[in-house]
Order: structure tokens, then C-alpha cells, then sequence
């Protein structure tokens, strides 16, 4: 039998059709932001969580001035969009600078921890993560080493 991705999708339509509970669209004011205690670092997350998606996460991050997100790892892929500002990522032994309009890619299961170089601007991400196609295999996993450094991650989680 021959693959059809007509009857595939159709099959679950009502899985992923937008309606009134989960919208199409989403404004930026609806955006639901997660409670500091899931976030484990200074960042403030705010989640497209109302949009219909069932494989993939779309978040809006801000890391304030002068401050950067936590020392963490999971198996899911993410890609962070810079809508403003101008840091830096470690991954595992690697530092790379970026500045808006840049994309910044985590693989899987890497140590990893951004950081904003200004003082005075807030750095402003859309990260998009396959976080819920991971969970829906009931194979997702994420460990944060908080504030620390690569190495310190390493000796904390071997």
C-alpha cells in the first residue's frame, strides 16, 4: 500500500485544526508566561501555548540586560531567533557572538547557556523547540546545571 499524506493529515485533522480554544493566530498580549519556578534562570519565557501545535514549542525569551539564561541540556532541538539585541551562546567548548537577526541552533543533548553582552538592552529570542514531538515518545529530557559553567555542568551530571 502506498503512502498517501492526504488521508495521513486527514486522519489527524482533528488533532490540529485551528478553532476557538487553539487559534491560528496568537498576538503577542496573549502570550502566557511560564512562572519563574519552571524557568531556573532570569529569563522570562512566554509561550505561544493556544496555537494548535503538537510537535513543536514557539516561545518568546527575554534575558535581561547584562544577565543570560541557565547552564542546561535536552534532547530536543531548538533554534533561537535574536528579534533584538547582542550576546553570546557557550555550547559545550565553543562560544559564538550574535546579534538581532541572527539564528542560534542547539543540538540535542549539548550543554548550553546564553548570554546577553549588553548593559543596558534586554536580548529578545523566538525560540522554537521539538520539545512536544519528543514528549508525545515519551522520550524528553532536560537537565539544568543553573548558573555554572560548561565544566562545572560536566562534574555536576556525569
Amino acid at each position: 500500500m502506498a503512502f498517501d499524506m492526504a488521508a495521513f493529515l486527514g486522519g489527524i485533522s482533528d488533532v490540529v485544526r485551528p478553532g476557538e480554544a487553539r487559534p491560528f493566530v496568537v498576538h503577542d498580549s496573549e502570550l502566557e508566561t511560564l512562572p519563574a519556578a519552571k524557568v531556573h534562570n532570569p529569563t522570562t519565557l512566554r509561550i505561544a501555548g493556544k496555537l494548535p501545535t503538537n510537535t513543536f514549542e514557539i516561545f518568546r525569551q527575554t534575558i535581561p540586560a547584562g544577565l543570560s539564561s541557565d547552564m542546561q541540556r535536552h534532547y530536543h532541538e531548538t533554534v533561537h531567533y535574536v528579534i533584538s539585541g547582542r550576546g553570546h551562546t557557550e555550547l559545550d567548548d565553543e562560544s559564538e557572538s550574535w546579534e538581532t537577526g541572527a539564528f542560534v541552533y542547539t543540538p540535542p543533548w549539548t550543554w548550553h547557556r546564553h548570554y546577553n553582552d549588553s548593559a543596558d538592552e534586554p536580548v529578545e529570542f523566538l525560540t522554537i523547540e521539538n520539545s512536544r514531538l519528543l514528549a508525545l515518545f515519551g522520550i524528553a529530557r532536560r537537565e539544568s546545571a543553573g548558573l555554572s559553567t560548561v565544566s562545572e555542568a560536566r562534574e555536576r551530571f556525569q
